[in-house]
């Protein structure tokens, strides 16, 4: 920043960078200070001499030396002898002695070192903040104790309260009092301080006779007359003045919003276009209502509702936000009121439109009497604009919600219609609707994926693609079929296209992981994924080819649909209605000059015949096959009438797996009983169990789910994978090549090292991703 350099020196904005320089010079920053004060020097240098510039002149010169000598003395300060140790309990005694002889700096670091190594957690805290605070370094004592706030999360209760009474303190004492504020209204337990209550009576009083734009001023971000223009068009032009101050001074949004928190004393948010539509908060509302008043519900958090409104302060807004949404636990969170339309236009379907619950309620109050029930397509046709708005705001829900189906399912009884998600593996409920409004609902499913609307007696496949740019966003296989009282049920599967996890990302334990990464990298050979339909297999193949992915191979893939793609693979889709099968598309990249192929299916005898071909000449095959086990597969296979010899010889391994949902961080820890200890450990197998090294103890600490809003309530959030890899050895082949059955195979195979679905599952619900109902639910042995 420079001084205008005219005749006449602006004193304000003079004495405003040499506050700036003695703030840096009073936290240490010598060399910051420094740099100001040698830039207003050079400036008085172009003024015309009088004796005042001559009077600023010496003492910048003088401020100069002065920090000068002070880092000189930096320089020369000699380390304190003390032996280097790893022991924490030798480091705090060292950094014991270091604060006592005042050697802050050098104590700061040792006590870093042995809270790092969660000795002393408490004393360490304490004791950095006091040297911090002696070197008169206030922001570094703020920043250390926010990082331990949300990176420590073995503190008490107490000492978490101490901590925010602290940074109260601290940023009270550098005049942000916004922020002080906001520490204090944090604390909960109001006896620890006899003086809370005075000193929020204080602050709010300091915060109230200040304007929201102080800060910004102080940080020099723009200037009072800037501001008193901004404030004049604002009122002009129908705008906020922060986006005035956005727009026309380039203001940045994320001072504007930190200057906000810090007077409100509350959080900010910003607009987020993927924030999850709370259809809950918002089916009492009104659109017009929320862009006039300024404030809307984003979401339920920790039983309390989270409000975005642009003035905190107005209790008069605030007590009929409570009125309105039916409770007084409501979290106040600032932002524009730009921010704040945008929002609310999302939330509407960027429009003046209805939400998905207003379009159902229309349909309702319009609904028919059972003596009107003679054709129900009649009612609501398939073009109705709340037909159209219902099936995409319910597939985007979807979407966003990460569900990978949806089930429509009409009710002949009840007239209601059920739509539910499956999300994690488990269908949830999403919402219901009448019968007169679905088969509208049906119908327009129909028209999106090229269906016949007039057949309503035989089921039917189809597929619907999102596109923009061109570029497919969004693609779903749509099937529908008629069920009884002359209804149809259409379900939706959603796939998501993405780009591939890394093989270390899937779940796989280290032992396994280290197996299949050595299979993939064969130059040729057999690697078969198995599982049910939803159980990630593609996702796995992805990685696996993901993982072998290099410009000296040549890959080609046949899937059905392509979901992942990543470039140096060459995909082809394939289209069974024109004879484009998974065997035809086999025999044709035989003939391209392939080194890996991944068929997405072996389905049938000659996909299978031509895999183990094409694996036998050379090529690594990768496919997929819908079978409970491993072992269970070469069983399969074998029934396709596959000759054994060419099957043992091609095959690599083959990996089971299962989808099982990860626990929320809302989990509960609690410990086992020795009975369910017993239970668990004979799932596992007695026989097998040792090898986990895992014994029951009274620490022994397993997790269940609670659930919290995070999770909607269901105390799981996300799914890993469960495996079961097979490595085919010579013991395995001569069992292939006399058609063991597969109990043999499964004995032999575990001999050699492999761990079971279940197995594997267990071992995970010990190590805390997830618990034993989950490994029981998607494991049968």
């Amino acid at each position: 920043m420079s001084v205008e350099r005219e005749n006449i020196l602006d004193q304000t904005e003079f004495a405003s960078l040499l506050k700036e320089a003695e703030v840096c010079y009073e936290q240490g920053l010598y060399t910051d200070a420094k740099k100001i004060y040698i830039n207003l020097l050079k400036n008085l240098e172009e003024m015309p001499v009088t004796p005042e510039v001559e009077a600023q002149k010496k003492l910048l010169e003088e401020k100069i030396e002065n920090i000068e000598n002070n880092i000189k003395d930096q320089d020369n300060v000699v380390p304190f002898p003390i032996l280097e140790s790893e022991n924490p309990s030798e480091i705090y005694q060292k950094a014991l002695v270091l604060k006592d002889i005042k050697l802050f700096k050098e104590a700061v670091e040792e006590f870093k070192k042995a809270l790092n190594a969660d000795y002393k957690i408490e004393d360490c805290i304490s004791n950095i903040v006091y040297c911090y605070e002696k070197q008169g370094l206030k922001l570094s004592a703020i920043k250390f104790l926010e990082e331990i706030l949300t990176s420590k999360d073995t503190l008490s209760f107490e000492k978490k309260e101490e901590i925010k009474y602290k940074l109260a303190n601290l940023y009270e004492r550098i005049n942000i009092y916004g922020k002080a504020l906001s520490y204090l209204k944090q604390i909960k337990n109001k006896e620890q301080f006899p003086d809370l209550k005075q000193k929020i009576q204080s602050l709010s009083t300091k915060v109230k006779s200040g304007t929201k734009f102080d800060y910004l001023l102080q940080k020099g971000v723009i200037k009072k007359e800037d501001l008193e223009k901004a404030q004049a068009e604002a009122e002009k032009e129908k705008k906020s003045v922060e986006f005035i101050l956005m727009q026309k001074y380039k203001v940045r949004k994320k001072d504007i919003l930190e200057a906000l928190s810090l007077f409100f004393g509350c959080p900010f948010v910003s607009f987020d276009p993927n924030i999850p539509i709370p259809l809950d908060l918002i089916k009492e509302l009104k659109y017009q209502y929320l862009k006039y008043n300024h404030w809307v519900p984003l979401k339920r958090e920790n039983n309390k509702v989270i409000v975005a409104i642009d003035n905190p302060h107005d209790l008069s807004r605030v007590d009929i936000i409570k009125n309105l949404l039916q409770t007084p636990n409501i979290e106040l969170v600032v932002s524009t009121k730009e921010d704040i339309e945008s929002f609310v236009d999302y939330f509407w379907g960027q429009q003046r439109g209805s939400s998905i619950q207003d379009l159902v309620a229309d349909v309702e109050e319009e609904g028919i009497t059972e003596e009107e029930l003679v054709s129900e397509t009649e009612e609501i046709d398939e073009t109705d604009s709340r037909v159209v708005q219902f099936v995409n705001q319910m597939i985007l829900d979807a979407w966003r919600k990460k569900a990978s189906d949806i089930h429509i399912e009409p009710s002949p009884s009840n007239k209601i219609t059920q739509v539910r998600f499956r999300i994690d593996g488990v269908c949830q409920p999403y919402i219901q609707i009448p019968n007169s409004f679905t088969k509208a609902v049906i119908s327009r499913i129909k028209i999106m994926s090229k269906l016949d609307i007039a057949e309503k007696r035989l089921p039917q496949d189809g597929k619907i693609k999102f596109r923009q740019k061109g570029k497919t966003l969004l693609e779903l296989r749509v099937a529908t079929i008629p069920t009884v009282g002359g209804n149809e049920d259409a379900v939706l599967r959603l796939l998501h296209t993405g780009i591939p996890l890394k093989l270390n990302e899937i779940g796989m334990s280290e032992e396994n992981l280290k197996k299949f990464k050595e299979i993939v990298s064969q130059p040729y050979g057999l690697v078969l994924v198995v599982g049910p339909t939803g159980s990630g297999k593609t996702t796995t193949l992805h990685s696996a080819l993901y993982y072998i992915n290099t410009p000296d191979r040549k890959i080609w893939t046949a899937e059905d649909p392509v979901e992942i793609t990543q470039p140096g693979l060459r995909q082809v889709e394939v289209h069974p209605k024109i004879g484009l099968t998974f065997a035809r598309l086999m025999r044709s990249f035989l003939r391209a000059d392939p080194d890996v192929i991944m068929i997405g299916e072996m389905r049938d005898e000659e996909t299978a015949l031509t895999g183990i071909e094409a694996s036998l000449t050379g090529h690594l095959v990768f496919s997929t096959l819908h079978t409970n086990s491993a072992p269970e597969t070469i069983t399969r296979l074998l029934e396709m009438k596959l000759d054994p010899h060419n099957f043992s010889d091609s095959l690599l391994g083959i990996l089971a797996q299962r989808l099982v949902r990860t626990l929320c961080r809302c989990k509960e820890a609690y410990h086992p009983s020795k009975e369910e200890f017993e239970e668990i450990v004979e799932e596992y197998g007695k026989a097998y169990f040792d090898r986990t090294g895992i014994k029951y103890n009274k620490n022994l600490t397993l997790y269940r789910a609670k659930g919290c809003d995070i999770c909607g309530g269901t105390g799981y959030k996300g799914r890993m994978g469960i495996h079961e890899l097979l490595i085919n050895n010579d013991e395995i082949k001569t069992l292939i090549k006399k058609k063991a059955p597969t109990e043999e195979i499964r004995k032999a195979a575990i001999l050699a090292g492999m761990t079971t679905l279940k197995q594997d599952g267990i071992q995970k619900v010990f190590k805390g991703y997830t618990d034993i109902k989950e490994v029981r639910r998607v494991c049968i042995k």
